[in-house]
């Protein structure tokens, strides 16, 4: 057992209704001058703009704006993003939007730092020493970017995807009020509650024995998103099931549930490859990957944990034999995504055939270090499991 670990989550966060009457007062602490980071404009119809901009004005902040940020983030925002911050001398980034704001967001101010191209940084070129501190105010339940300290971002034109991890790029405070999802639409709902769960999952198909407690709570983090993600599908305002998915986005992948575990993710690194030369939804690409990956690396080594997933995560009598609990469990994840969140279920159903499959594996491989996986997996591995997806 590997208990040993670091747990420092610093965050603030403010959660549930009406919390924004807090927003002036807490970015008054880092400064006058804000740059209000979005995306295509949602916001606005849904009137959470104007009510954000109220709090600045009331807070006597000076306002200064980056809309139209990509569901996939390019770098070519972050460079705009770091001009405007530059330029303006701002104080405090706020990121109202989902992951892809945030994350772009926190690519920005880091990049405030750095006199050359942001892509730069997200190749390794640049150590990450300082940020512009950031808030944010969630409205879609997802990545987790509102806790935690990585940040993906695309480049169209190489069509690579990379992330990057440092502490200082952690939000400094958080605004997590449910209603504000209310607005997301079944698909995307769908694909937020996929992304949640591979999180989780990714962390928890681990062969390194740790904390028993940290098993159970991941399991039950699994376990609340397959009980409300359907209920908030079907009714959009529910505030129990949206506050449910909210909280659980945050915790799966702000460190908490790591504890001792340290290994390389498997299917994220697949994804971002679907996605930087696809564009398509992360969670969705996450979906559609995951039950393959759970098909091809289920063996005599792994079943033990394909087991406890399926009795404890899917309820599956343990009486079964192991391999038959595991494999059943594999069928009702891809039940869940597939029938009861209604998702596409191939690569071919949104038109991604293999033409990309080799060079998309190769670099899968390299960036996410998958010989260092829950089962050791190689470039051919990988093209494997994506063939299985068509």
């Amino acid at each position: 057992m590997n208990s040993k670990f670091v747990y420092d989550i610093p965050t603030k966060i403010y959660f549930g209704e009406n919390q924004l009457k807090n927003l002036g007062k807490e970015l008054s602490k880092y400064g006058k001058r804000v740059l209000l980071t979005y995306g295509g404009g949602s916001i606005k119809k849904n009137g959470l703009y104007d009510k954000v901009v109220e709090e600045i004005k009331n807070a006597n902040l000076e306002l200064f704006e980056l809309s139209g940020i990509e569901p996939n983030p390019r770098v070519s925002s972050v460079n705009e993003g770091a001009n405007i911050c530059k330029k303006e001398n701002i104080d405090v980034l706020l990121a109202v939007g989902g992951g892809s704001v945030i994350d772009c967001t926190k690519f920005i101010g880091a990049a405030t730092y750095y006199n050359g191209d942001a892509w730069d940084i997200s190749l390794g070129k640049v150590p990450v020493e300082k940020c512009l501190p950031i808030i944010t105010v969630l409205t879609l339940a997802a990545t987790g970017s509102e806790m935690d300290t990585g940040g993906v971002i695309s480049n169209p034109k190489t069509k690579d995807k990379r992330g990057i991890s440092f502490p200082v790029m952690r939000p400094k405070v958080s605004f997590l009020d449910p209603t504000n999802t209310y607005s997301v639409s079944k698909y995307q709902t769908a694909c937020g509650s996929a992304d949640i769960l591979s999180h989780i999952i990714e962390v928890y198909f681990n062969l390194n024995t740790d904390l028993y407690m940290l098993d159970k709570v991941m399991e039950g983090l699994m376990k609340t998103v397959i009980k409300y993600a359907p209920i908030a599908i079907k009714e959009p305002n529910n505030y129990e099931a949206r506050a449910n998915l909210m909280w659980t986005s945050s915790w799966a992948i702000n460190g908490f549930v790591n504890g001792g575990k340290r290994q390389a993710w498997s299917v994220h690194c697949i994804e971002h490859e679907l996605s930087a030369y696809y564009d398509i939804t992360h969670g969705l690409g996450l979906a559609i990957l995951t039950p393959r990956w759970m098909e091809y690396v289920l063996d005599e080594n792994t079943v033990k944990r394909f087991y406890q997933f399926g009795i404890n995560v899917f309820d599956i009598d343990k009486s079964l034999p192991e391999m038959e609990v595991a494999k059943k469990s594999i069928e009702k994840l891809k039940d869940f995504f597939f029938e009861t969140l209604e998702l596409q279920s191939t690569l071919t159903k949104i038109n991604i055939d293999k033409t990309n499959f080799k060079v998309m594996s190769e670099k899968a491989e390299i960036l996410g270090n998958t010989k260092y996986a829950f089962k050791p997996i190689n470039a051919i591995d990988i093209e494997n499991i994506l063939k299985m997806c068509l």
